[in-house]
């Protein structure tokens, strides 16, 4: 179940980076004990080429000029796209430098949205290589999302777009991320290019009505999908609600609730969606066990090492009405295999 207002991350916050859009190494032992599904970044160290070792290598400050000066050429590349741009048949230019093609028209009677509402658009963002870095295909659909939250650019041209309208937005990198870029997608001083079609506009307060129905109506599909599973053969419920099936059974010692353990797991969603898997990452996860959500503290107390369980956790043993970032939604049933390891102190 998704969110009925999902937001964009590429698009949110002028200079923020892009945490959607490079590959994420989830970690669920620094996830559960922050208590949240928030990945750390990976950060990559540069590679010291053998040439800069030998006589005759670029000194540090040939470096850091030839890296102005790609900076600079960069720049002035971006610039003259813009400058070639504006005068293509159909291009239109604002004020702030904004430059717009409209693609296809809407009802030119219909509504144009203001900054507090939420717009539903498809989109897809390049650079002027070509190079595309986000769209909304990538996940898993239209996009929705506060205007007003929004890089100035799209915040500019989506008020003056009609719903039905399709335009080619080109945005100058003062109304995009600017001199910082955005994470390792978009460098600094980008000129963005962006196809845009406007599906839908609401206001703020009708789109939290719709949120918080179909947020109720997941709630209810939740419980009923634990009631259905304790029936289940070899499904066992706690007091706390915890609901568990063993799998194969461990022989060695269990840990207690400050114990520090090594587990393969995998988290998934009851729709199936896996969102988190020591499996994939091809290592096991270590963590103490008094740092993890409730749900993981209270069930591997149940088992031994060797042990391989099914757990299925109530949303009020795992990340409660808030959920956990994109992945893990608000009141979420979460199931999890997990093998024990070894119990470490």
């Amino acid at each position: 179940m998704q969110s009925s207002i999902k937001t964009a991350v590429l698009l949110l916050a002028f200079g923020a980076s892009l945490a959607a859009c490079g590959k994420k190494d989830e970690d669920q032992s620094h996830k559960a004990a922050d208590k949240t599904t928030a990945a750390e970044a990976q950060a990559e160290k540069p590679v010291e080429k053998a040439a800069d070792n030998q006589a005759g290598a670029t000194t540090p400050e040939q470096k850091v000029s030839k890296s102005m000066t790609d900076t600079d050429a960069y720049k002035a590349e971006n610039e003259a796209y813009l400058e070639t741009n504006k005068d293509k048949d159909g291009v239109h230019v604002t004020d702030s430098g904004l430059q717009y093609k409209v693609l296809k028209s809407g009802d030119a009677s219909g509504k144009s949205p203001t900054k507090e509402d939420i717009v539903k658009v498809s989109y897809e963002g390049r650079t002027i290589d070509g190079k595309v870095f986000d769209a909304s295909e990538r996940h898993g659909g239209p996009a929705q999302f506060q205007l007003g939250r929004v890089i100035p650019g799209w915040i500019e041209a989506l008020q003056m777009m009609h719903v039905g309208d399709k335009w080619e937005i080109t945005i100058p990198a003062d109304l995009a991320y600017g001199e910082h870029g955005a994470g390792n997608v978009i460098p600094p001083n980008s000129t963005l290019i962006f196809d845009v079609e406007l599906l839908g506009v609401k206001d703020m307060a009708a789109a939290e009505a719709e949120a918080k129905v179909q947020m109720e109506k997941f709630k209810t599909q939740q419980a009923d999908f634990l009631k259905e599973n304790a029936k289940k053969d070899g499904v066992h419920v706690t007091d706390s609600g915890l609901q568990y099936k063993v799998i194969t059974e461990g022989t060695g010692k269990s840990p207690s609730p400050t114990s520090n353990v090594t587990v393969n797991y995998e988290g998934k969603l009851t729709n199936g969606t896996v969102f988190d898997s020591s499996y994939k990452r091809g290592q096991p996860a270590s963590f103490p066990l008094d740092r993890v959500i409730k749900g993981w503290t209270e069930g591997l107390q149940l088992m031994k090492e060797g042990g391989k369980y099914e757990f299925f956790l109530p949303y009020d043993l795992a990340y409660g009405e808030h959920g956990a970032g994109a992945g893990i939604p608000p009141y979420a049933t979460l199931i999890f295999t997990v093998e024990l390891i070894s119990v470490d102190s």
